[in-house]
């Protein structure tokens, strides 16, 4: 997303000040990198690459006293996103025990998408970034997970036909990993986006409301230490908003970005 010369300053800051800081008081600290490669970069339900494979990878920092931040990337295709090529996620989190085995977290996530900007589909300039709060609550393997854009989402606002901004805009997780048999273990995932606003006008399908669930299942394999490959399944209804998006960047083309997908991951962990 695009012209925003910063985003999400509360995560910039944690990240570039706050984080060295506390690692240097907290008696402990770890560090963890990722890489991947994956076929469709799915998110919460809609392929963010237009169907197509994406390059993945990030870094995160945990303190001993509950503050965690990061920074992940992938590339995304200029169908939905004109101008740019690259997701760059900022984020930041603190988080404790509770009784047994119950834990929260809370924090601010950052979307970035550099040099994305509607002005590159001809439309008036948007940026696209998009900044969410976000609370957890984690019993055992199960995480529910609430999300509250603090801005725009994704750029959806009157400039796109919305009869209002959508700051404001929430999506609530359910998600749960179970470990099987050896190497093998299994996510679960439901989500629901509940959009702030609707279209003013229906689209090509009679469809105004862009609210829609969304699910999911990875089933994982450990092949080596820090290497591991997994199949995933998506679905997301609301076919009748989403089954005719069009692109940004190549007038006529349109993609059911929702729907049900598959893909397959090659992840890498250090």
């Amino acid at each position: 997303m695009k012209t925003r010369t910063f985003i999400l300053p509360g995560v910039a800051v944690a990240v570039a000040l706050l984080a060295p800081a506390h690692a240097a008081d907290a008696p402990s600290a770890s560090m963890t990198g990722n890489v991947a490669v994956t076929t469709d970069y799915m998110f919460r339900g809609l392929t963010q690459s237009w169907g197509c494979p994406a390059i993945q990878g990030g870094a995160d920092l945990a303190l001993a006293d509950g503050f965690a931040a990061g920074a992940w990337g992938s590339s995304i295709s200029g169908n939905s996103y004109p101008g740019g090529s690259m997701e760059l996620d900022l984020y930041a989190s603190y988080g404790g025990s509770l009784s047994g085995a119950w834990s929260w977290r809370a924090g601010l996530y950052g979307y970035v998408y550099p040099g994305a900007n509607l002005d590159a589909a001809g439309l008036p300039s948007r940026s696209l970034n998009t900044d969410e709060a976000n609370l957890a609550l984690t019993w055992k393997q199960f995480t529910l997970k609430y999300n509250y854009a603090l801005t725009d989402y994704f750029g959806a606002d009157v400039g796109q036909d919305y009869r209002a901004d959508s700051r404001g805009t929430q999506y609530l997780q359910l998600d749960a990993a179970f470990p099987l048999a050896d190497a093998w273990s299994l996510a679960l995932h439901a989500g629901y986006t509940d959009y702030a606003t609707a279209l003013a006008v229906p689209n090509g399908d009679g469809a105004r409301n862009p609210d829609y669930p969304d699910f999911g299942a990875t089933l994982k394999y450990q092949f080596a230490a820090h290497w591991s490959a997994s199949l995933g399944l998506t679905r997301a209804t609301n076919d009748r908003f989403y089954r005719h998006t069009g692109s940004f960047t190549n007038p006529g083309e349109v993609r059911n970005v929702g729907g049900t997908r598959a893909f397959v991951m090659l992840q890498g962990t250090f």
